[in-house]
């Protein structure tokens, strides 16, 4: 019988990096809905796709075949047999992915490949309304979060890294926008379930984010 977690949070807050560490650790299948999200969102970009217009939305998603495989205990994400895993994470992407996730239409897109990936797998799975939607019976659910402030240093660090200018006053704003959309959208909005365990990062560094996590999976698992 698989063991299921379940992690939940805003973006900018470290899900997918101490998800990723974390699996590893305890050996789970570690599965990035967002970069689901993100390639649907992708492809919806590439096709100029109005996502206002709900046959014009039909269609392109009916176009769009979007598939995950583990290369070398890696995730890579596949866009109509293209591996987009590295086109994924801009910041033109996640302002699409912010605003077409909260569609019905794409949400139902993946939601079946998620919760079937769970149902066979010890999985470890991401993103914003994992616990309350997706998997509502996982064993162990987290609402991983961190101040806007401290997702917006972590963000414009990242970026400087790349070589790539960053606006950290524009930053924190895109974070706040972001927050608020996800918090209020009519479907599946971001929320922290009422079994979940809520962990702010904010002060903790990657290794004890991981740590945490691993710590609460085996105590759940030994219980």
């Amino acid at each position: 019988m698989s063991f299921t977690i379940a992690i939940d949070g805003p973006a900018g807050a470290g899900k997918s990096t101490a998800a990723r560490l974390a699996a590893k650790n305890l050996s789970f299948i570690y599965v990035d809905t967002g970069a689901m999200y993100r390639a649907i969102a992708l492809g919806l970009l590439r096709n100029g796709t109005d996502i206002e217009n709900k046959s014009e939305l039909t269609e392109t998603l009916g176009k769009m075949e979007v598939s995950i495989r583990y290369v070398e205990g890696e995730q890579h994400v596949y866009l109509n047999g293209e591996d987009v895993s590295g086109l994924i994470r801009t910041e033109r992407v996640s302002d699409m992915t912010s605003r077409s996730s909260a569609i019905p239409e794409v949400r139902a897109k993946l939601t079946s490949l998620q919760r079937e990936l769970a149902a066979r797998e010890n999985v470890l799975m991401d993103g914003r309304d994992i616990g309350t939607m997706i998997l509502p019976d996982a064993d162990l659910k987290i609402y991983l979060t961190a101040s806007v402030q401290t997702r917006a240093r972590r963000r414009c660090l990242e970026l400087t890294q790349k070589g790539e200018p960053c606006s950290l006053e524009e930053i924190e704003k895109d974070i706040s926008e972001r927050d608020y959309r996800d918090e209020h959208r009519e479907t599946a909005p971001l929320r922290q379930a009422p079994d979940a365990v809520l962990l702010d990062t904010s002060d903790m560094t990657i290794e004890e984010v991981v740590a945490k996590i691993v710590s609460l999976a085996q105590g759940r698992m030994k219980s």
